[in-house]
């Protein structure tokens, strides 16, 4: 397909993987790259030295294009610029921060660069700094999450309506399906993080990709909206911070009670008690574990297949 995400990326599929935190290394990355979508490096949770060699493995694993998720709140954000462009990274995309620190400078250094926002107000300040495109992520996404809590399907089109430059669609998109959907709506490539949280090639624990698959529909919920709004799966910690915002604390209680490492720990350490683990509501529709690269296929296949029949309803009532 040949659009102007797919151009911009230079991409077989207008598909890209999520940089999720504990998840998204440098075999995720290479293996959704490899099969003809955007693989993502998260550097959310590397130091920079560490994200240095993920993008080095990154290289030698593949030689389509791939890029790297900077949360912009995030600290070392120089030194991970720095790295990105030595190693000469082409692609970028930002998050979960004010993309005129760095816009600039990435561009200046010939990267494409791409914002995820949650609103349309920040998808015009976005666009008003020169980046190349916009994630718009819905409030089904996990992770971080937007205050205003406008669901994918009301986000898409208000953003697309607003923006000149291309927009990607995120947040409850785990098929080909709802990628079609997405389309429908204007949108010309999805992001997808749950599905490939689970992929065989995913760094995320065992133990934390068993819960996904084992979750129901109403198991996440957005917690934390006084300190950063982040989609959880329902565990212990959980229902700590739930009873916590139930009796009014504030930011600094909260801050208190997330600690330090705590996505790591439930993440990438395997503790689905006391850890934070991020996910989509869409973590109900998932089943197995399978290669980043069959998951992929079978989202676009299932694409191409969902946007026949559609061609092919007889519409009743439809005028000659």
């Amino acid at each position: 397909m040949k659009n102007r995400i797919s151009t911009l990326f230079q991409i077989k599929y207008p598909i890209i993987q999520a940089g999720m935190v504990w998840c998204s290394g440098w075999r995720l990355a290479s293996a959704v790259s490899n099969a003809g979508g955007l693989g993502i490096i998260g550097a959310g949770s590397m130091y920079p030295e560490v994200l240095k060699e993920h993008i080095q493995k990154c290289k030698q694993a593949t030689d389509l294009p791939f890029g790297v998720n900077v949360p912009l709140l995030y600290p070392n954000v120089a030194e991970v610029m720095r790295i990105i462009v030595e190693e000469g990274v082409k692609i970028v995309f930002t998050s979960a921060g004010n993309p005129a620190t760095w816009t600039s400078f990435l561009k200046e250094n010939g990267i494409t660069v791409v914002h995820v926002i949650a609103n349309t107000k920040f998808a015009l300040k976005a666009e008003a700094c020169g980046v190349d495109a916009i994630v718009a992520e819905g409030f089904e996404a996990g992770g971080h999450n937007g205050r205003e809590e406008t669901t994918t399907l009301c986000l898409i089109p208000m953003v697309i309506k607003s923006l000149k430059i291309p927009v990607i669609a995120a947040g409850g998109i785990a098929s080909g399906a709802a990628m079609l959907a997405a389309f429908a709506l204007g949108a010309e490539g999805v992001q997808i993080g749950s599905a490939f949280a689970v992929a065989e090639e995913s760094s995320a624990h065992p133990n934390f990709k068993s819960s996904i698959l084992a979750a129901a529909e109403g198991d996440t919920k957005v917690r934390m909206k006084k300190l950063v709004p982040v989609r959880l799966l329902k565990n212990a910690f959980a229902e700590a911070v739930a009873q916590a915002e139930a009796e009014g604390a504030n930011a600094e209680k909260l801050q208190q009670l997330l600690g330090r490492a705590r996505a790591k720990l439930g993440m990438f350490e395997g503790n689905l008690e006391e850890g934070e683990l991020e996910i989509g509501q869409v973590s109900a529709m998932l089943g197995e574990i399978k290669p980043a690269a069959e998951i992929l296929e079978v989202i676009w296949q299932e694409f191409l297949s969902t946007r026949n029949r559609i061609c092919s309803l007889d519409l009743i009532g439809s005028v000659e």
